[in-house]
């Protein structure tokens, strides 16, 4: 069997299926050219008979990328095959990845059939992908839960009429990782013609054994994984890719090698995090921002001696350079073009000169500018073109006195003003803003988080309000935390449905 792991990222599938996360066409095909270089094999771009907007991100990640391929998600429906088989017609490489569940909760409760006739249908959706794709992967949906005697026939009947790839997701995370391990190793001994075909991983991590049961099914035989930037995903996330590459970087006996360029691997998880509004958790493996600080003076007084002692991979393998270049309000273009570009963001000349002017006046407010500062920067014109737009904030907070606050907005034009004072300046702003904006609206969730360390650092706000029976999601970033929290309900305000 080849030590070769193929890697298959489900970032822009899966992981946009995230409340909050959606990304538009463009930002898709950045996040697109990012994975291309980081060297994924794979690029899930989108369930192309579901919106619109998925199929046209298919067709323009598909002219956008050279070699990964690209794949779109199908039921198994002769429709959805042939939407999914027209969005791929640019793909240089294309795969269909078609499928259905197969265990008895999904034949019982959600399909209301049996066991032969969802083997009748997983052949006939293979054989009808097989016209348009000569690589189709087929998925058993649930496959954690699936008996694995009826699971192997299932995957023996696909391979069989010409499936490639049989994906084998742990679709609930319910799966122990002995168990996971178990069943593909089952597979591999008991699938008549299992070698014509790849076995693939596909983890969710609801029981936070994404990682651990996707490890075990590789080293049981699987030769794809199915992963994601930061392990973002529905509910719990999936496996994070970034684990997988450095877990087997790092375990070099069990011979298996994969095509990610690792040190890529900081720069595409800080822009996936701030183009999808997603802070990365302190604590993440990898990429967080704590990965590699050592506060105990124990650990530390070891990483200063020798940084084997406490440190299993040198922090230049993921892309974190201590070196990197420090921007200032001293820097000029060319270094935030050159820190853009080390980010996987390229600029047009007017775009840049537009986040030079914001990188110039947070500069002046911050002694030095860090990744994610820039990431925002990049990003920052996507309010440009909302209908409603803060004018100016003024507060009035502290102790012993009641904190106030007077807003203004520009709706569509024409300018609003409104003062209100509040439990705290935060409450008094939101309150002003809801004097100017009428409508009955709920703050359901609101996060803050600041970029790195500094009391001068840009603040990231999340929330997450209810209007009219919807949840609609809202990002601001500032140096000031009130403005950001208005900047926030006002873009969540932004995308209510007119």
């Amino acid at each position: 069997m080849s030590d070769r792991l193929f890697i298959f990222d489900t970032t822009l599938r899966d992981g946009e299926q995230v409340p909050g996360c959606q990304l538009n066409t463009v930002e898709k095909i950045q996040v697109a050219k990012a994975l291309e270089a980081l060297g994924v094999d794979v690029i899930e771009a989108g369930f192309p008979i579901s919106s619109p907007g998925d199929f046209k991100s298919v067709v323009e990640i598909s002219k956008a990328v050279t070699w990964p391929t690209i794949c779109a998600l199908t039921r198994a429906v002769q429709k959805d095959i042939d939407v999914a088989a027209e969005a791929l017609k640019y793909a240089k490489r294309g795969r269909i990845h078609t499928g259905i569940g197969t265990s008895d909760p999904h034949i019982m409760y959600k399909f209301n059939s049996n066991r032969e006739e969802i083997i009748e249908r997983a052949v006939a959706a293979t054989k009808y992908a097989k016209k348009f794709a000569e690589d189709v992967e087929f998925y058993c949906e649930d496959a954690g839960r699936t008996e694995n005697e009826y699971l192997a026939r299932v995957v023996e009947a696909v391979i069989k009429a010409g499936a490639t790839v049989v994906n084998i997701p742990d679709t609930t995370g319910y799966c122990l990782p002995d168990e996971y391990g178990a069943k593909i190793k089952y597979l591999m001994e008991h699938v008549d013609g299992v070698h014509k075909a790849i076995l693939s991983t596909h983890c969710h991590n609801d029981l936070g054994m994404a990682t651990a049961n996707t490890v075990q099914g590789v080293l049981n035989g699987a030769r794809q994984v199915e992963v994601t930037i930061n392990g973002i995903g529905e509910r719990a996330g999936n496996t994070s890719l970034e684990e997988i590459a450095m877990i087997f970087k790092s375990h070099k006996e069990c011979g298996i090698t994969t095509n990610i360029n690792t040190t890529k691997i900081y720069g595409i998880s800080r822009m996936v995090s701030s183009l999808m509004n997603m802070p990365v958790q302190p604590n993440k493996a990898i990429v967080g921002r704590n990965a590699f600080a050592h506060s105990s003076g124990i650990h530390q007084d070891g990483v200063l001696k020798n940084v084997t002692t406490y440190e299993i991979i040198d922090p230049k393998e993921v892309g974190i350079d201590d070196n990197a270049i420090v921007l200032t309000a001293r820097s000029g273009r060319a270094a935030l073009k050159h820190r853009l570009h080390v980010l996987g963001i390229d600029l047009t000349q007017e775009k840049l000169d537009q986040v030079y002017e914001d990188f110039l006046k947070l500069a002046d407010k911050k002694k030095e500018i860090t990744d994610d500062d820039v990431l925002v920067l990049a990003g920052a014109d996507r309010s440009q073109n909302h209908h409603i737009k803060m004018e100016y904030l003024q507060v009035t907070s502290g102790v012993g006195v009641r904190p106030v606050a007077s807003l203004g907005l520009s709706i569509a034009g024409e300018k609003f003003e409104a003062a209100s004072s509040g439990n705290g300046p935060v409450d008094a702003a939101i309150k002003a803003l809801k004097q100017i904006i009428h409508r009955q609206m709920v703050l359901k969730e609101f996060t803050i988080q600041a970029i790195s360390k500094g009391s001068d650092d840009v603040g990231k706000v999340h929330m997450q309000v209810e209007y009219d029976g919807h949840v609609y999601y809202g990002f601001g970033a500032n140096t000031d935390i009130i403005a950001a929290s208005v900047e926030a309900y006002i873009d969540a305000i932004n995308k209510f449905v007119k």
